[in-house]
């Protein structure tokens, strides 16, 4: 059974993303003085007195925002929907606004467990917080998210209300990033995928500013899914808020299993897609490279595509590649079979005794060169997995010339397989004793 849900929600610029992050212990939602910045839901497991709940971050209701203020609304109310408990922030320093009672009508119609946090107190002794008992909605608390004033007194009231769970074994979820630059049809794949309005799809490039996490079972295999902020060149990235968000989809590629790399059949591969594929690379994940709007690209240039994809993302060439439209529904159907096999691939583990056969049959219809100075590999352990490594033992480590490194690699991937993930080859020389026996 998956965990009970807590859903904050208020007017704009309350706190609520400050509470958030105050209340899941990092810097999870992007906190800045302007309202609005929350614009989908962001979530994230938190636990409390041997209490785990799913706690979730959304934009603020009636925004004075003409191209989100239908989004937002939509997302705040599935919130709602969704939750156990809501907690309904306000801003005890402003006191009651009329957004405040707007918010709580709509509360007393949804027939939850509500909470009011009366946020930015500064007095706790005597605290200017009772205008908020009009509502009707329960005793309100007094709480300083900035300043982590009495947030287990919040805690407290929020576990008291939660239905009871049965106890589940540790998460086995696949963990999926969707990355790419920004426009590329991020939000709308995901929302294909999902069937359900879970991330706010906009033809506004930058929309998903933060990172944001949907877990669901499909086919009764588990599985994380992480919309990240698109990634724009760092010239192009001012220092507020998007510069941010582009640091959380980096932060969203470091903790996630396999990414997907989502590239414009439209527009082609431009230098940030490389750079993003490059970062990918670097962190180690198993990735698949999607190629979206596939419908609105010319047909029978695919081999074409392919190759020229190929070409400029070579160092990925181990990827699985796969034409799609989030908009039309095509291709899809394999994503979560790639997905699968690639997250296969990078936890393989290779046996000892099967690897130094192969050693010895590839060092033998190719043994290094005279140029390495006499170059000896002894022995291959496999040590890791996600990546995959591998240590090689050998004589002298400064002698494995780069070429021969790669046509090791390519020996292991076409014995071993490893679809789509990277792998790590280490090379080791002896330590040669300098004491002399007597």
């Amino acid at each position: 059974m998956s965990n009970p849900v807590v859903a904050l929600v208020g007017r704009p610029n309350v706190g609520k993303s400050t509470l958030f992050n105050r209340l899941s212990g990092g810097r999870t939602a992007i906190v800045d003085d302007r309202p609005g910045v929350t614009r989908d839901r962001l979530y994230r497991e938190v636990e409390w007195d041997r209490n785990t709940f799913t706690l979730i971050d959304t934009g603020g209701l009636f925004p004075d925002d003409p191209a989100f203020k239908a989004h937002i609304q939509e997302q705040v109310s599935i919130a709602i929907e969704e939750a156990d408990v809501v907690v309904f922030v306000v801003d005890a320093q402003v006191g009651l606004a009329v957004e405040d009672e707007q918010v709580a009508q709509v509360l007393l119609k949804s027939n939850k467990n509500i909470i009011i946090a009366a946020n930015k107190v500064d007095n706790f002794k005597n605290p200017d917080i009772y205008d908020f008992y009009k509502f009707g909605l329960g005793e309100p608390v007094a709480i300083s998210s900035l300043h982590g004033l009495n947030i287990d007194g919040l805690l407290d009231r929020i576990v008291a209300l939660l239905p009871e769970t049965p106890a589940t074994e540790d998460d086995q979820s696949i963990r999926i990033a969707v990355a790419g630059r920004p426009n590329v049809g991020k939000s709308s794949l995901i929302n294909a995928l999902l069937s359900e309005k879970r991330v706010i799809v906009s033809d506004i490039p930058g929309t998903t500013r933060d990172a944001i996490d949907t877990a669901f079972v499909k086919d009764g295999r588990s599985y994380l899914l992480i919309d990240t902020a698109g990634i724009r060149r760092r010239s192009r990235v001012a220092r507020g808020v998007e510069y941010y968000g582009v640091r959380r989809a980096f932060g969203a590629i470091d903790r996630a299993d396999v990414i997907i790399l989502v590239l414009d059949a439209v527009e082609g591969i431009v230098e940030q897609d490389k750079k993003i594929a490059g970062y990918i690379e670097e962190s180690g994940k198993g990735v698949i490279i999607l190629i979206n709007k596939w419908d609105l690209a010319d047909k029978n240039r695919r081999q074409e595509f392919e190759k020229s994809t190929r070409t400029e993302l070579k160092f990925l060439m181990y990827a699985p590649l796969l034409f799609v439209s989030a908009l039309t529904g095509q291709g899809l159907e394999k994503i979560f079979a790639e997905v699968d096999l690639v997250h296969n691939e990078q936890n393989k583990k290779i046996g000892t005794g099967n690897l130094n056969s192969w050693l010895s049959e590839v060092t033998y219809l190719n043994p290094p060169k005279a140029a390495q100075g006499g170059l000896r590999l002894y022995y291959v352990t496999q040590v890791a997995v996600k990546p995959p490594a591998f240590v090689f033992f050998v004589n002298n480590s400064k002698l494995v010339h780069f070429s021969y490194k790669r046509y090791l690699e390519r020996q292991l991937r076409e014995a071993y397989g490893f679809e789509g993930t990277p792998i790590r080859l280490i090379f080791r020389g002896r330590k040669r004793s300098t004491a002399k026996q007597k």
